[in-house]
């Protein structure tokens, strides 16, 4: 059974069937239904392109509101954070994170982030130039091919460098409120990051902050543009089961459809049995983030796989002066001196990632599937955090070391405080490498099941369109629909008649909700900022 937190749901039992503006008229598959077990951004990202192709598309979710899962903070957009992976794989992640922001424009936080090697590390800054130039010319070659895809800033700035000199000769500048150059987006780093600490030359990039709250805002209102949409948040699901199954005691059996059992969730379980309710389905996707392994002992699918827990602190700086990009400092994974990564938002508030056992991983927190099962177990103490909130204690206690980490390179960041909240959850690994960070779907079209993969949630545009191509090829949709061509234009009907404003608006919502302070559904974005690369799209369907 999938452990669901009880709390009232954002969508009541009549409103599953959210509103559209949008038909897909004279579709013949709109009859054809597709279970999706998850709503995070996995889920609902192809919640939201089967919808859009006419599919009756049904998203089950145990929590009352869409995407409130693990940590995020930043869009990794060049994998730049990853020095142990391919350039292929940093490659496929630029690409990922560009068609994603197309989707989701008014998620992005704009501004720099800036990368800094310590003096206590082993590499060097310049190690990381050849993969900045291999990034750069394929952001350029994107944007030839569409002009759209310049959604992260001029490809001749994509990064740049700076010395010691230069960032002595920022210090003495006054900080700007609103930074509109890089270099007033670097004065506070040459104000407040220890020089002493780093070496040179400080790279900065245009890789943007990702808000999971607007994001979250982005996906609802995306779906409640389709009558075939049904969004089941606040649900618990009990069991699938195949329904039409030829063979099912062969290896190579079929399956054509699945029955889902599932249930609304309510402080009174003395009904449980009457309450349940079912529906079929044509196809299943499992879309369960850490809990994916669940739904795969029901399906009787044998795979190998990771759950990792992690987390990341939010505190409140008062003297940061205003607007800084984002600050990481490299480091070796898993050891006292891993990354540290000093993440920005709106009022002072900001997200501390710092990549020891001490702070964002935990000794025992990676564990691994086993032969009698493909869900990996974490210790139920991880388990209650995810379902239930933190002990008070121990996330005072990790929440301080995170500041004192920070500090050590912006020593002035030793004066920010808790705001007693954390980003934290179950990040799902597909197989054995726990450096994986590229991964998307795996099909089983036998059986008429999907599995999302994502480990990064840039990818899960990618994944839907595997599962798009594979509806296709079983017959559940036909080839060539006119709808699948509006997906590669980035014609998402919800950005015809939404704006920036009305992601904050509930986005602020969705914070509050979350126990967040409310200005960290903010970004410091101008309207004209966000929107101008997705006007195009806009215009299209205006």
């Amino acid at each position: 059974m999938i452990q669901s937190v009880n709390k009232k749901s954002q969508l009541s039992k009549d409103e599953t069937a959210v509103s559209t503006v949008a038909d897909i008229s004279n579709n013949n598959q709109s009859a054809k239904r597709v279970g999706i077990l998850g709503g995070g951004t996995a889920g609902a990202t192809i919640a939201i392109r089967l919808a859009a192709l006419g599919l009756e598309t049904y998203v089950f979710e145990k929590k009352s509101s869409l995407i409130d899962g693990p940590p995020m903070c930043h869009l990794h957009a060049g994998g730049n954070l990853y020095r142990e992976i391919s350039d292929e794989d940093c490659v496929a992640l630029l690409k990922q994170c560009i068609d994603i922001l197309r989707l989701y424009p008014y998620t992005v936080d704009v501004r720099p982030t800036v990368f800094a090697v310590p003096t206590r590390d082993e590499g060097l800054p310049e190690d990381l130039l050849p993969r900045l130039d291999i990034l750069t010319d394929a952001y350029r070659e994107l944007i030839a091919k569409d002009p759209s895809n310049e959604v992260l800033g001029k490809p001749e700035s994509y990064y740049q460098l700076y010395s010691h000199k230069q960032l002595l000769e920022l210090s003495e500048r006054e900080q700007v409120a609103t930074p509109s150059s890089v270099d007033e987006w670097m004065i506070p780093v040459a104000k407040y990051l220890d020089l002493n600490k780093v070496k040179f030359p400080l790279i900065v990039v245009q890789e943007y902050g990702w808000n999971i709250f607007r994001l979250a805002a982005s996906a609802q209102l995306a779906l409640e543009e389709y009558d075939n949409a049904h969004i089941f948040t606040d649900t618990q699901v009990q069991q699938v089961v195949a329904v039409d199954c030829d063979n099912c005691s062969n290896a190579d059996h079929h399956v054509t459809r699945w029955r889902i059992d599932y249930q609304l969730n309510n402080s009174d379980n003395s009904h449980a049995k009457e309450d349940a309710e079912s529906i079929e389905v044509d196809y299943l996707i499992n879309a369960c983030g850490f809990r994916t392994g669940v739904i795969d002992d029901m399906v009787g699918v044998d795979v190998k796989r990771m759950v990792e827990f992690k987390s990341s602190y939010i505190t409140h700086w008062g003297d940061a002066g205003g607007q800084i990009p984002e600050i990481i400092v490299y480091g070796q994974r898993g050891t006292p001196n891993g990354m540290a990564q000093l993440t920005p938002y709106p009022g002072g508030y900001f997200q501390i990632h710092g990549m020891s056992k001490a702070i964002t991983l935990f000794a025992d927190g990676l564990v691994a599937s086993n032969k009698y099962s493909a869900q990996p177990k974490l210790p139920n103490q991880y388990v209650r955090y995810i379902e239930d909130g933190w002990d008070k204690t121990p996330l005072q206690a990790r929440s301080q070391q995170s500041i004192d980490y920070i500090a050590e390179f912006v020593p002035t960041f030793n004066s920010a405080r808790s705001v007693g909240n954390a980003l934290y959850g179950g990040q799902q690994i597909p197989g054995t490498d726990d450096t994986l960070r590229v991964a998307d779907v795996s099909l089983y079209p036998n059986i008429r099941y999907a599995r999302a993969e994502n480990v990064k949630a840039s990818s899960t545009l990618i994944a839907a369109d595997e599962i798009v191509d594979q509806l296709m090829e079983i017959g559940l949709l036909d080839h060539d629909l006119p709808a699948n061509h509006d997906r590669y234009s980035h014609r998402w009907q919800y950005l015809a008649h939404n704006s920036s404003v009305t992601v904050d608006k509930l986005a602020h919502t969705l914070a509050a909700a979350r126990g967040f302070p409310v200005a960290m559904a903010k970004v410091n974005n101008s309207v004209e900022q966000v929107t101008i690369n997705s006007s195009a799209s806009v215009q299209a369907l205006s």
